[in-house]
């Protein structure tokens, strides 16, 4: 049976809570990516997300100047986390439960990330 740590992409862009958008947005473009995951202040902080949806929902759509909003006003967090141990069926099954597409591998760090890219990739039927 095939786990989130089989599927996870393991190579994660981070970035700080305090970044522009405008940093994020040229982050994401440069390494092709759809989201960001955002470090924790401290270790009792939780990871947020941001993704390029975030992006396009809370700042381009209504022409705020991404150079003025930080990543912590419009990203997500707390957000749902996965562990690595979790099968990967009731990992879709959270993803489809929540409208997720995206979400943090975490056990006591980060150590990846699974998207419903990844899932259906590597399903087994």
């Amino acid at each position: 049976m095939l786990k989130v740590k089989d599927v996870m992409t393991t190579s994660v862009t981070t970035i700080d809570g305090n970044a522009t958008i405008a940093t994020a947005m040229e982050l994401l473009k440069s390494k092709g990516l759809r989201c960001l995951i955002v470090e924790p202040r401290d270790h009792n902080d939780a990871y947020g997300v941001l993704s390029e949806t975030d992006i396009v929902y809370e700042v381009l759509a209504y022409d705020k100047n991404p150079n003025n909003i930080r990543v912590h006003e419009i990203m997500t967090k707390p957000c749902i986390v996965l562990n690595p141990d979790l099968a990967l069926k009731y990992a879709a099954r959270l993803f489809a439960n929540t409208k997720i597409r995206r979400a943090p591998v975490i056990k006591d760090k980060l150590l990846g990330v699974v998207s419903v890219t990844d899932i259906i990739r590597k399903y087994e039927f």
